[in-house]
């Protein structure tokens, strides 16, 4: 059974066919492969696992971040960088 994804590639001409996967499309496919040998059980699994790791790495925090939208994101280089340079 072909995925969305897959069902779209199809129809891709031949010159996108040959161009080198994006970085998005090599954790769709790395994802969908991981999907189709381990199964949902197992996704379920690490994302609870995941879950308790955040929890005891920053016990009380987890409850304020999903008000806020999430966990905060590291500054990239960009927001360290003073203005005008």
């Amino acid at each position: 059974m072909k995925n969305k994804y897959q069902q779209e590639r199809k129809g891709a001409n031949k010159a996108d066919q040959n161009r080198p996967l994006t970085v998005v499309e090599a954790g769709r496919k790395g994802g969908l492969a991981t999907f189709a040998k381990l199964g949902r059980p197992w996704f379920i699994e690490i994302g609870a696992k995941g879950q308790q790791v955040l929890r005891s790495r920053y016990p009380g925090m987890a409850q304020e971040w999903g008000r806020k939208g999430g966990r905060p994101k590291k500054p990239c280089l960009s927001d360290l960088r003073e203005p005008g340079k």
